[in-house]
Formats: C-alpha cells, sequence, structure tokens
C-alpha cells in the first residue's frame, strides 16, 4: 500500500470515530438560533474543509506551450548554429 493510500484510509477512519462520538445536539446560530446535531455541524465543517484544501492543493493550469515557427529560409527546420555558438556552447 502507499503512504498516500495509508494516510487516507487512517484520516476517514479518525473522522468517522470522531463524528460517531458526537452526536448530541446543540444549538448553533445561521439566522437565527437552531438545534442541530453536531454530526452534522462537524461533518459540514470537514467537507468544506476538504473541498477547499483540495481546490487550493491541485496543480495551476499553465498555459500551452507556443508552436515553433518555421523559417522561410531552411523549409521549416531550424538554422543550423554558426561556429561561434558552437563554440560558446562547448
Amino acid at each position: 500500500m502507499r503512504a498516500k493510500t495509508l494516510f487516507v484510509i487512517i484520516v476517514t477512519v479518525l473522522v468517522t470515530i470522531i463524528l460517531m462520538k458526537n452526536m448530541d445536539e446543540v444549538n448553533f446560530w445561521i439566522f437565527g438560533v437552531r438545534t442541530v446535531p453536531k454530526l452534522a455541524v462537524l461533518g459540514t465543517m470537514f467537507f468544506i474543509g476538504a473541498v477547499v484544501g483540495f481546490l487550493i492543493g491541485r496543480p495551476k493550469r499553465r498555459p500551452p506551450l507556443p508552436e515553433r515557427q518555421e523559417d522561410p529560409v531552411t523549409g521549416g527546420s531550424p538554422q543550423p548554429l554558426d561556429d561561434p555558438d558552437r563554440d560558446y556552447i562547448s
């Protein structure tokens, strides 16, 4: 098993244990006081945190590389290096 898979399994088990231990009801204020299960509040906050973490942690999209310009003199292939250029590179 990979480390990432093992980490996801452990986090899932821990979250499940924490959510199951918090089944009592709490007063929650959103546009008025409501009595809701603590399980719903914790589960919702965990889900929102996971979605935000995924969105922030994903790789950024990179613009596509520009296409190579064809050289009209050589017929599309790049021009060969001059002697001073070869000396500079080596």
